[in-house]
Formats: structure tokens, C-alpha cells, sequence
């Protein structure tokens, strides 16, 4: 009996010490995708790359465009009948005086549909021509289920995205700082009017109070699309985004997958291949190289690396000169790069000189 006790007690401490794995979230969505933000790997997916409409979740993509065109501070009047649009507003009148950045912080914060149409006709000239803009971007991020016709995100023939293409539109952007800066804030000051005051502007993303780390994006709604959600959120360096399209219960769709998706990831340094620089004319033929760590949120047998280097470099060589580049790869799409540098230095090989006649007679009878 105490033989068999002792082996139930053993067969339990044993069953508690075992990981727990995570389960799978249930959410409300009716597409989503988690993925890690550096190399855009997914750790939870579902109907990830169908196109549906995504609302003024579009307005990552304008805000984006908006803060890339430049002179974000340059005072200017609104167009007038861009700002005449339905749905919800910063609040422009005809005449106001505005700038990019203004309206950058009305597209993220109270989604303002006049301040989309008034930053796409100051960026691009007119409505059309803008979302020519945020078709070619997209086909450079990768985006290949997105189709873009309104700044707004208000619904147009064909306007739409996959959830897996707004989480690339998403990681894009907060590689901007500026991006960064605005997105995360629950409110702001901001100037604008005719002639123009100070008055503030409040997020809609409510998921900023309610879940520790999360750091944007943005929100939408449309009859159509439904309640929609592009979010960040970052937990021991490392970020994660999370998108949900037509989710009647998107706070809590999102709480859910970043529970989940942190216990997939971990900041874990990528590793540094020996390399070596050939040298010519140097005491020493070749130069061992180094590279400055880099880290992401999952697991280094999923990066790929590749080492650019020119087929030889000239001696001398200082320590810590750059010699090349270091690529780190997910999937093929290259997600950091770091300088290989000269770890020590190489002097320049002595050259015996030698007089005309000499190196005459050497020629001639070939001796040294």
C-alpha cells in the first residue's frame, strides 16, 4: 500500500511540474491574426488572409503616408470639400487652418474621417490620386490581398485588406516614430481652426486602459466591416500585433490573444556567424569580424542570416572598421541588419624596395 501511494504522489508531483501550455483563445472575430512585430511571424491566425472591409482601420495606412510627405508643421487652410464627409470628425470647419501633424492626431485618436480627406488632398492633390499612393505602399510593405479607394476607410467598390496585411501595414508603421508617438496617446492637444486654439482630441481605442503594454493602433467600425481593431502591445522587448476584423467583442478578443501570444515568445538574441575578411597587402591575410547582437521574440533556428562582404578589403585595417553587413532573414524577408566590423587591427605589409638593375636581373634570370 505505502508502495503505491508513494507512486500516485510521485505520478501527480510529476504531472504539476510539467509546462503548461497555453490554450488556444477563443475570439469573437470573424478574421484575426497575432504576429511577432520584427519578423511578422503569426502565432495565431483565423481567416488571416481572406480580404474583407477594415473600416477606419485604413487610416494607418493615410496617417503613415501623411507623416512621410514631410513639412508636418507648415500651417495651411483645409480643402473644403474634403472635410464635407460623414461619419466621425476632428471636428474641421470650412476655412480652418491646419497642419499634417494635426491631422495626423485626428486620424489616430477621434478617427476623423475629414481630417483622412484633408490630409489626402494636401498630400496627393486630390482623393484618387491619394489612394494611388496607398495601393503602390502597400504592394511595397507586401500587402497582396489590399485593395485601397478612400483615406478614410469609409467603404468603396473593392476597399478592403486581409487581417495578415493590416498586421504588415501595423509593424511598417510603428517602425515611425512619429507613428509611434501619436497612436499611443489617450489624448492630445492639439491647434487647429480659424483662426486657430488649442483644444484636445481623445483616442477611441479604449484598449490603451485596459490591457498592461498595449501601445496603438487604431479602431474602426462600419456597418459592413463591423467593429474592427489594429493593436500593439510590447511585454520584456518584445512587441506583438494584433488585428481583428468584424469582432463584436474586440477589447476582450485582444486581451485574449496577447495572453496567448506572450507565452510563445521570448527576447532571444539572434546569433552571429564567424566571419572572416579576406586582406590584401597586409601582414595578415584575412581579419576575424563582429557584429553588434540583435534581439527578437522568437526563436533564432527560425532566422535565416546572409553576409555581404566585397571579395577583399586593402590593409591597413583599424579595429572596428566596417567591413560589411550582417542580414537576419524570416520567411525571406530580411528583418535587421548589423555592420560586420574588424575585431582586431592589420598593419600594411613592408615592401623591399629595389634598385632598376636588380629587379632587371631578377626578371631576366628569374631569381628573388
Amino acid at each position: 500500500m505505502k508502495r503505491i501511494v508513494c507512486m500516485i504522489t510521485a505520478a501527480v508531483l510529476l504531472l504539476f511540474s510539467l509546462p503548461v501550455s497555453a490554450a488556444e483563445p477563443e475570439v469573437s472575430a470573424q478574421a484575426c491574426v497575432l504576429i511577432e512585430a520584427v519578423t511578422g511571424k503569426v502565432l495565431y491566425e483565423k481567416n488571416a488572409y481572406e480580404k474583407r472591409s477594415m473600416a477606419s482601420t485604413t487610416k494607418i495606412m493615410t496617417t503613415l503616408l501623411t507623416l512621410e510627405s514631410g513639412g508636418l508643421d507648415v500651417q495651411f487652410p483645409v480643402d473644403n470639400a474634403a472635410i464635407h464627409v460623414e461619419g466621425s470628425s476632428m471636428g474641421l470647419q470650412e476655412d480652418d487652418v491646419v497642419t499634417k501633424r494635426a491631422l495626423c492626431y485626428g486620424m489616430l485618436l477621434p478617427s476623423g474621417n475629414d481630417a483622412a480627406n484633408a490630409a489626402a488632398v494636401a498630400v496627393a492633390g486630390s482623393i484618387p490620386a491619394f489612394a494611388e499612393l496607398m495601393n503602390a505602399r502597400a504592394r511595397k510593405i507586401g500587402m497582396t490581398r489590399t485593395y485601397f479607394v478612400t483615406p478614410s476607410g469609409l467603404e468603396g467598390e473593392g476597399h478592403g485588406a486581409s487581417a495578415f496585411d493590416m498586421a504588415l501595414l501595423a509593424r511598417e508603421a510603428m517602425q515611425n516614430e512619429d507613428f509611434r508617438n501619436i497612436c499611443c496617446q489617450q489624448q492630445a492637444k492639439v491647434t487647429f481652426g480659424n483662426p486657430p486654439y488649442e483644444r484636445t482630441l481623445y483616442n477611441t481605442n479604449k484598449l490603451l486602459s485596459m490591457y498592461d503594454g498595449v501601445v496603438g493602433i487604431k479602431t474602426g467600425f462600419t456597418d459592413e466591416a463591423g467593429r474592427c481593431l489594429v493593436s500593439a502591445c510590447e511585454r520584456d522587448g518584445v512587441m506583438l500585433i494584433c488585428v481583428t476584423l468584424h469582432a463584436p467583442d474586440d477589447w476582450n478578443d485582444h486581451s485574449r490573444l496577447y495572453d496567448y501570444g506572450f507565452t510563445k515568445v521570448s527576447l532571444t538574441e539572434l546569433p552571429v556567424p564567424e566571419v572572416t575578411q579576406k586582406i590584401a597587402g597586409g601582414v595578415q591575410d584575412s581579419v576575424e569580424l563582429s557584429a553588434e547582437s540583435v534581439q527578437a521574440g522568437l526563436c533564432p533556428e527560425d532566422i535565416e542570416t546572409k553576409v555581404l562582404l566585397p571579395p577583399f578589403a586593402y590593409a591597413p585595417v583599424a579595429a572596428g572598421d566596417e567591413m560589411g553587413t550582417l542580414v537576419y532573414l524570416y520567411e525571406g524577408r530580411k528583418i535587421a541588419s548589423v555592420p560586420l566590423t574588424a575585431k582586431h587591427a592589420v598593419a600594411a605589409a613592408e615592401i623591399e624596395e629595389k634598385g632598376l638593375f636588380r629587379r632587371l636581373w631578377e626578371n631576366l634570370c628569374g631569381g628573388t
